[in-house]
Formats: structure tokens, C-alpha cells, sequence
């Protein structure tokens, strides 16, 4: 149950022509009363004798009452409160008393000579409650607080009338779209709104820039329409798009601003990304090329660095301060939104899903310390210029290997929401896992399948070798990833470890030690993506490096060095 409080108007009957009216696209059916002040007020959606004009003048009447002098600027208070789309409809009887709940607790209506309401319904999902603020006793309503204490009563509503149960919010989620944002898509046959597509274009287009000129030039690229607001000075102060196809009755697109479509994506806040970071960052595309994947194994190459620069990211989380953590999650988003505009078509939906789920996450009022995302951005900005990679081969297998460190990473920034009761952050982060999933199976398949084919093909000595090797390593782990269906792409894995001159035994266990695979589903499955990139092994299992070249690349163990907050350092999960 979703209660929202509008800004506070002065024309009674003109809210009230729109409550009874057709509505802005004609979504609105059956107008009518549900309940009021005395529940005796003329209902003029289902009473032919009764006008809005009777009923405007009985709202009114106690303002109407007082002195002109002491009588409010803006008089007429209106809040909507609406159901989730999976609710089940409620009666009429129902919603009333929805409507009395709510007028007491904000202050409207919570004794004897309060002010007077009424409460209209004219869909199934949702009522709006107008009042005027003048008391019958001639005092202001005490409205301290107001919002608030209509969330607290939706809560208990919720538990009450067996209602989807919606986590209190911190004032930083997006603004939603409207119900006429709604209907206008769903009349189109679209599943977004246009300021849910703009959302996510701006986003994509924020992902690793570092200038003005770069997010502009992204913006302009896919195909929205911008219009720039500058000072009289000449200098920019902000943005506003729009869909080409998205108009007004007019005929005219339909422009929002860039706050108006997540409080992070104003220009200011959009600047502050780079105002820390782009000192150590490629500030061209042509740069970000040419020091980037294309110059370093294309697409392939910036997925794995994203997936060590990820893994940092999952150890400051856990390690560094609010601040630290806060930059992390946020720059997290970067990655997501620039990864899902590069995905291969198996995985391109689920990854957009999981961007779109994130973005609630990446929010919070603790202010996050954007000089320590600079690994995040960096990474974000090589994918946007790797290009897009293909469902197999190399390209394939390093998508996999960056979704499954995403998993954790998302993991780790719920429980770092849950931890300081961030709930919809939390509840958000935990929805992208579920998409991250869904885009790690439609691409982990075919490597993961070549190599349990490996795997069982491994003569029976050397596998044995390699059993004994696994609980030499993890005992605690090892008879449950004997029973996992992806023991044999770990066996097969193993062997290419040992193939390209390394222990396997030690590098197991430190791949096993590093965190989060009480998370996992399938512990096999993490162990050979952590395995080869610990030991430079290619994504795809198809492609056997030389035993000097694996060495070379491979990365440096944690213990090692430990990452900074600033990015530095190296790690592997």
C-alpha cells in the first residue's frame, strides 16, 4: 500500500473536477464516494440530485467560516493511497475504512470537530482522500509529520487486509510514474513508462563518463531528444529528454528532467561521478580504447578486469567505512548499466532487469566517498567501449565469469543495506541477484558444459589425484562438492591449473577462503571461475594458454597486498 501526499492546492472544485472527471486519458471509471467526514456527504458520481458544486461548498464551509485573515494560502490537502498491482481488489467497505485510518492518523480527522474529507475511488486500485485544512472548531490541523505517519498506517494496513508488505522508504528511491504514465503505456503495449525508459537511457549514458561533452554526446546517441538549461552566463546548469515518440495532446514530446527521473541523475550529481575520479580515468573514448579492452583481448579482457575490480569492490564493502561502501554500491550500478548495454542477446534481458532492480540499491542518505569508486568507473567505462560480445566462445565464458562475481557483489551490498536497516535497498539488491541468476544461466552453460564433459573423460588416476587434492584443500567443502553435478568441471579445471605449472591444492584453498560461497548455489561452479582467474586460465575452457603465458598472467594473490579504498591493489575471489 503505497500513500502519497500532493502538494496542497487552493481551488476545492478543481481537484474535485478531476476526481469525478474522465481523467487525463480517460482512465478513470466509476467515480464515486467511498466515505467522508460524516459519512453523510453528497456523492455526485452515483446521486443524480447531488453536484460537485454541493459538495465543494460542504468541504469548504469551515474555511469558509473564519476570518479571510487567518485562513490558509493553500487550503485543500490530497492524498492518494494506492494498492500494489499483485493486491487483491478491495470492496468499497474496505477502502473506506482505509480512508478513516489514514484521516486520523496524519491529523486530518483524529477526534471530535476535526476538519472535513471525503474520500473518492474511481479505479480499482487506488482512492484519493481531499480535505480542507480548516478544523470545524476553527483551528489548523495538527499535520506534523504527515507523510510519515500515513506510511506507518499503510504498514499495519498491509498486515491487516493481507496486502503485499512494502518496505519503508528513506526519501532517496525515484520518483514513480504516474497513473497516467501508466495507462498512456499500457494503451502503447509498452511494459515501461516513458520516464522508466528515460531512466534507464540516462543511466546507460552516465556509465564511466568523465565530461559535459561525453554524456551528452552518449545521450544523443541513443536517440533522445535534449534540451539544455543555461545560466545567462552561458554556463550549463542542466538537462531535460525525451522519448521522440512520446508526446503530449499537443503533439509535443514530453520532456523530464533529469531529476525528476532518479534524485542521481541530476547534472550536478551526475558531475560529482567524475569530479573525484577522472584524473585516473581515460577521459575520451578514443582513450578508453586504446589503454582499454581493445588494446588488451577486446571485450574478454574488460570483462575480467571488471571482474577483479568488482571483487575489490565486494572486500571494501565488507571492509571500508560507510562512505567507502557507499561509493562502492553506487559505482556498482555503473557496471551493471554498462554491462547490460554490451550483453549478448541470451543474457541482454536479464542483465537490463538486474540493472533496473539495482538502481533502488545504489541509493542511500549516506554520502558516498566517490574518490574511492575510481576501479568501479574505470571498469564500467572499458565495457561501454569494449562493444558488445557474442553468447559464445571467449566472450561467452568471460560474461559468465563477471555475472557470477556480480552475484556476490550485489549480495554483499544487501547485507550491507540490511545491516543499517536500509529495507528497500536491501529488498532491490536482493531482486538483481535473482535477474543475475537468470543472466548466469543462459550464459554459463556452454563453457561449464565442456568442461564437466572434460571432467568425466579425466583418467581415473589423475582423478583421484585431484579428489585428493580437493580435500586436502577444503575438507570442510570437499564431500559436498563431490556430490555437486559441477565436481567434474572443477576436476577438469584443477587440471588445467596443474597443466599451466601451478599446485593445485594451495590455490583451491585460497580460492575457497575468499568469502561469500555460503551464497552460492552451486560451490563448484564459483571455485572454477575463481580457479581460473587466479591462474590466468582462459574464460572459455576451449582455449588451453601455454604453461608460461598462464604464469604470467596470473594475478596477485590477496594476501599479497590487500586492496585500498582508493581502487589499488590487486585481488582474486
Amino acid at each position: 500500500m503505497i500513500p502519497k501526499i500532493h502538494k496542497r492546492g487552493k481551488r476545492t472544485i478543481g481537484l474535485l473536477y478531476y476526481l469525478y472527471g474522465p481523467g487525463t486519458h480517460e482512465e478513470h471509471v466509476d467515480p464515486h464516494l467511498v466515505a467522508s467526514w460524516d459519512d453523510n456527504a453528497p456523492d455526485p458520481g452515483r446521486d443524480p440530485e447531488a453536484t460537485l458544486q454541493q459538495l465543494q461548498r460542504l468541504l469548504d464551509q469551515p474555511v469558509e467560516n473564519v476570518d479571510p485573515d487567518a485562513r490558509p494560502d493553500r487550503h485543500v490537502w490530497h492524498l492518494s493511497v494506492r494498492n500494489a498491482p499483485t493486491d487483491r481488489i478491495l470492496s468499497d467497505e474496505e477502502w473506506a475504512d482505509v480512508a478513516r485510518r489514514m484521516v486520523a492518523a496524519t491529523g486530518i480527522d483524529p477526534d471530535d470537530g476535526a476538519c472535513r474529507w471525503a474520500a473518492v475511488r474511481h479505479a480499482e486500485d487506488h482512492i484519493h482522500i481531499v480535505a480542507t485544512l480548516v478544523r470545524e472548531d476553527g483551528y489548523k490541523p495538527n499535520l506534523d509529520k504527515d507523510a510519515a505517519r500515513s506510511q506507518a498506517e499503510a504498514r499495519l494496513l498491509e498486515v491487516e487486509l493481507g496486502l503485499r508488505h512494502l518496505n519503508r522508504g528513506d526519501g532517496t528511491a525515484a520518483q514513480r510514474p504516474t497513473s497516467a504514465e501508466r495507462h498512456k503505456a499500457a494503451r502503447r503495449g509498452q511494459d515501461r513508462t516513458a520516464r522508466e525508459e528515460l531512466r534507464e537511457k540516462v543511466r546507460h549514458a552516465a556509465a564511466g563518463v568523465t565530461s559535459d561533452d561525453e554524456f551528452f554526446r552518449r545521450l544523443s546517441a541513443s536517440g533522445l531528444l535534449i534540451r539544455r538549461r543555461l545560466a545567462p552566463s552561458g554556463d550549463l546548469l542542466g538537462y531535460t529528454v525525451a522519448l521522440p515518440d512520446d508526446l503530449n495532446k499537443d503533439g509535443e514530446p514530453v520532456f523530464y528532467s533529469g531529476s525528476k527521473l532518479a534524485p542521481d541523475l541530476s547534472l550536478p550529481r551526475i558531475r560529482q561521478r567524475w569530479s573525484a575520479s577522472s584524473t585516473t580515468m581515460p577521459t575520451g573514448p578514443e582513450e578508453a580504447v586504446r589503454t582499454g579492452p581493445r588494446a588488451a583481448s577486446g571485450p574478454s579482457g574488460a570483462r575480467r578486469r571488471a571482474t577483479e575490480a568488482t571483487w575489490r569492490a565486494v572486500l571494501l564493502i565488507g571492509d571500508g567505512s560507510d562512505g567507502v561502501g557507499a561509493a562502492q554500491i553506487a559505482a556498482g550500478g555503473e557496471v551493471l548499466d554498462a554491462l547490460a548495454q554490451t550483453a549478448s542477446v541470451s543474457s541482454r534481458q536479464a542483465l537490463r532487469e538486474a540493472a533496473f532492480a539495482y538502481e533502488r540499491a545504489s541509493r542511500s542518505h549516506i554520502r558516498a566517498e566517490r574518490e574511492h569508486d575510481r576501479a568501479l568507473r574505470a571498469a564500467a567505462r572499458d565495457l561501454v567501449y569494449s562493444g558488445p560480445v557474442l553468447d559464445h566462445g571467449e566472450h561467452g565464458a568471460s560474461s559468465a565469469m563477471l555475472i557470477d562475481m556480480l552475484f556476490f557483489f550485489v549480495a554483499a551490498a544487501a547485507a550491507w543495506h540490511g545491516k543499517r536497516l536500509h529495507a528497500q535497498q536491501a529488498a532491490a539488491a536482493q531482486q538483481a541477484a535473482e535477474h543475475l541468476r537468470a543472466a548466469y544461466e543462459a550464459v554459463a552453460g556452454q563453457p561449464l558444459s565442456v568442461l564437466r564433459q572434460r571432467g568425466r573423460r579425466l583418467a581415473q588416476p589423475l582423478l583421484r589425484k585431484h579428489t585428493e587434492d580437493l580435500r586436502r584443500a577444503v575438507p570442510d567443502l570437499a564431500e559436498r562438492l563431490l556430490r555437486e553435478p559441477g565436481w567434474y568441471a572443477l576436476a577438469a579445471t584443477l587440471a588445467e591449473v596443474a597443466d599451466a605449472g601451478h599446485d593445485p591444492a594451495p590455490l583451491l584453498a585460497e580460492a575457497a577462503a575468499r568469502r561469500e560461497l555460503d551464497t552460492a548455489e552451486s560451490i563448484s561452479d564459483v571455485l572454477v571461475w575463481r580457479l581460473r582467474r587466479l591462474a590466468g586460465l582462459p574464460a572459455n575452457p576451449a582455449t588451453r594458454p601455454s604453461t608460461s603465458s598462464a604464469a604470467r598472467r596470473r594475478p596477485t594473490p590477496v594476501s599479497a597486498e590487500r586492496p585500498r579504498p582508493g581502487g589499488g591493489g590487486r585481488a582474486g575471489r
